[in-house]
């Protein structure tokens, strides 16, 4: 029987496998009773697919296959309808270089309720979709793995048809290779521009897609703009903000509206807090002041005013401003420039809470005991007065060097920015006592020359100075989300949910490798606190946080809320930022709305606002979010590579942060940069993968290269295009 069942089992390996893959009729027929939403006549069906060049029985005998799968219902004797029980998903594709991609922002065509993963589409399986487009597919809920396969049906609405690339001849054609290397295609210019300035071998263009001459074979488009150079900082910055979608202006009618905006508004029902002792601390190179905070001392504690920009008092809802500023969703900040939210006569001058000028503001007025528990709450509208704009390094030097000349300068704030630092201490201890993350990842500061090139890489000095502002705008937050939670009123939530349990699982691994003693406990904030905790002020310190930091979910907006993790806070918003991140205007809006005698903010017969709901605001404005950290974080890298790129041949030390079998990564000890070995460098021997200890040992010599261990590297190349820099091992 043994050997029967063997031999059965290996007629069934060699069987021929059915192709599972829906054929071209069949994804345009599902296509078309999608597009449709409502049941179809066969023969209006037929019709819709007549010019395809498929044959009546071909139709008849897909249908009749689609119908015995479940993906096609019979509705009555002619009519014909999509199976919304069947596993169909819209989605939005997202490419990967490799050629595969995945589908995010799924919504299921029916009433499925099923949570999925990220679908996984290889590449043969995404016929002639691209990068962005909205999709309709089909989802394999039977795979096992975590992110189940599925295949792309058709296309609904295509994402950007502008790219940027390089433009080069080739065989007597005009040709531009896209920049981005999601879009795996050549784009063919049936012509140059017809002006007297024409791109030169290699020079960035911009190229609009020509969709009606366009094949899934060839791809066509026409030059619109001559970037140039791709080695001038500036046509970095325009790379980088086309490849996001970033808008560098705003339209006319949005301009015209922040200049009406200039005109005051009515004062007759705002609080009067021009004679509260405000002042502004913010970085060195700041040009938007949104707040303002002010700490007094009480016999039973402290009553800390933050006074917040009222940007709701200038844009109007509904009004062109308001919403290209939703389509912005926040300020994108890259090192010496920033694509601001709003328009820069709001965000650097009226909204900008300068020293000695009278300025709108929303102000929460929070008391506290001398342990900095929270006693009582209000808010108001008010107009109020900055006394002066601190630099942190100023505050610093006040509060933490207590250099005696800095003191005698600003003698005046002597005992508020003392008052100030008790009670941000005590926040403190309370926020970290309660379960607050002590994660501290340093933060790079690019510097450049007047000519936009990086002169230095620097790690961004903090202080308790910065703190304590960070200290002022969670409590007022959380104030604020506090409010909203207990009166049962709607509000957009700043949420973030547990950590994601492979991914600590994974990080535990490599926490062992390091010598560290993560145990087995459930990774609440204490567990990661105290793993922060073992390797504070070693050269450890900085990966540790960031393979920590990796584990966690990322923060985003919803209607529902469900806590912040991070924070340690049950409710939590964004309050303290609506210049720069219109979450916080709508915050400001629904408060305004919360604290008015009348309920309406007393505005009347105001436009709509340009979002149907706040669960739908959630979603636009985390995208927006997610999408300019990714160019922010782009753009840092390929200024990295410039600054790198001179200095092949150097040494460095460096941390093996991860490893795998033809590869390690490393992190420079001296600069925020990362950079790659590859193990056909290593000519003293063979090295063998020990994934279980995660290491590399060599085969002969026993030599160990282990994550977590300090090594000498030496710079052997830079990649500007994929943004890779290599190292090899010194020797």
């Amino acid at each position: 029987m043994a050997r029967h069942h063997k031999k059965h089992h290996r007629d069934r390996r060699r069987a021929p496998e059915k192709d599972p893959r829906l054929s071209a009729l069949a994804r345009l027929l599902l296509l078309k009773l999608f597009l449709a939403e409502q049941p179809l006549e066969r023969r209006d069906l037929l019709k819709n697919t007549e010019n395809s060049g498929y044959t009546n029985t071909e139709f008849k005998q897909e249908i009749a296959q689609l119908v015995r799968r479940g993906l096609v219902e019979s509705k009555g004797k002619s009519k014909l309808s999509l199976n919304r029980a069947a596993p169909f998903y819209t989605g939005t594709l997202v490419m990967k270089p490799a050629g595969f991609g995945f589908a995010t922002e799924l919504h299921p065509v029916g009433k499925s309720k099923t949570k999925l993963e990220d679908p996984f589409i290889p590449s043969s399986a995404l016929f002639s979709a691209r990068h962005g487009d909205r999709i309709l597919m089909l989802v394999n809920l039977e795979s096992r793995r975590k992110n189940p396969e599925a295949e792309v049906l058709g296309c609904l609405e295509h994402g950007s048809s502008i790219l940027t690339g390089f433009f080069h001849i080739e065989r007597n054609r005009y040709i531009v290779y896209p920049e981005d290397r999601r879009f795996p295609f050549t784009i063919t210019l049936d012509q140059l521009p017809k002006t007297t300035n024409k791109p030169e071998l290699g020079d960035v263009v911009i190229v609009r897609l020509d969709e009606k001459k366009s094949t899934p074979s060839s791809v066509r488009g026409k030059i619109i703009e001559i970037l140039g150079n791709p080695d001038l900082p500036e046509v970095q910055l325009r790379m980088v903000t086309e490849k996001y979608g970033l808008p560098a202006k705003f339209s006319p009618e949005a301009l015209q509206d922040a200049k009406q905006a200039e005109t005051a508004p009515d004062l007759a029902e705002r609080e009067d807090l021009r004679d509260i002792l405000h002042y502004t601390i913010d970085g060195e190179d700041a040009k938007d002041f949104d707040d303002a905070i002010a700490v007094m001392k009480l016999d039973h504690g402290y009553r800390l005013y933050v006074s917040i920009a009222d940007v709701a008092a200038y844009v109007i809802p509904g009004s062109r401003l308001d919403i290209e500023a939703y389509e912005r969703g926040t300020s994108t900040y890259f090192p010496g420039f920033v694509l601001p939210m709003l328009p820069e006569n709001l965000s650097n001058n009226l909204c900008s809470l300068m020293a000695d000028v009278d300025r709108l503001t929303m102000t929460a007025v929070l008391d506290f005991d001398r342990k900095g528990m929270l006693l009582k709450k209000r808010f108001t509208r008010s107009i109020i007065r900055s006394k002066m704009r601190f630099t942190y390094e100023i505050v610093k030097r006040i509060i933490v060097d207590q250099d005696d000349n800095t003191r005698r300068r600003f003698k005046k704030f002597l005992t508020p920015l003392k008052w100030a630092t008790e009670l941000g201490e005590a926040l403190q201890r309370q926020r970290i006592k309660r379960g607050s993350l002590a994660l501290t990842i340093p933060e790079a500061e690019i510097r450049l020359n007047k000519k936009g090139r990086v002169v230095a890489i620097d790690t961004k000095l903090r202080s308790f100075a910065n703190q304590l502002i960070e200290e002022f705008m969670l409590a007022a937050n959380e104030a604020v989300a506090g409010t909203f939670a207990e009166r049962g009123v709607d509000l957009l939530y700043r949420i973030h949910e547990r950590p994601d349990p492979d991914k600590v699982k994974d990080f535990t691994a490599i926490a062992k490798a390091f010598g560290l003693n993560p145990g087995d406990a459930e990774p609440t904030p204490q567990w990661y606190n105290g793993l922060v905790s073992q390797v504070q002020g070693t050269d450890r310190e900085f990966i540790i946080n960031s393979l920590l930091l990796r584990t966690l979910q990322q923060a985003k907006y919803s209607s529902e809320n469900t806590g912040h993790f991070g924070i340690g806070a049950p409710d939590y918003t964004h309050f303290t930022s609506p210049i720069r991140r219109y979450p916080d205007l709508i915050v400001h809006r629904l408060l305004a709305n919360l604290i008015s005698p009348t309920g309406d903010s007393g505005k009347k017969d105001l436009p709509p606002a340009p979002y149907p709901s706040l669960k739908s605001a959630g979603l636009h404005l985390s995208e927006r979010e997610r999408n300019s950290i990714s160019a922010e974080r782009e753009m840092a890298e390929r200024l990295k590579c410039r600054y790198m790129e001179p200095r092949i041949g150097e040494r460095f030390k460096a941390i093996i942060s991860s490893l795998s079998d033809t590869m390690f990564f490393v992190e420079l000890l001296d600069q925020f940069v990362s950079g790659t070995v590859f193990l056909s460098s290593l000519t003293d021997d063979y090295y063998l993968h020990d994934w279980k200890r995660h290491r590399l040992i060599g085969d002969i010599t026993g030599k160990i290269f282990q994550v977590g261990k300090i090594i000498e590297v030496e710079l052997t190349e830079v990649d500007t295009s994929t943004r890779k820099i290599i190292f090899k091992v010194a020797g």
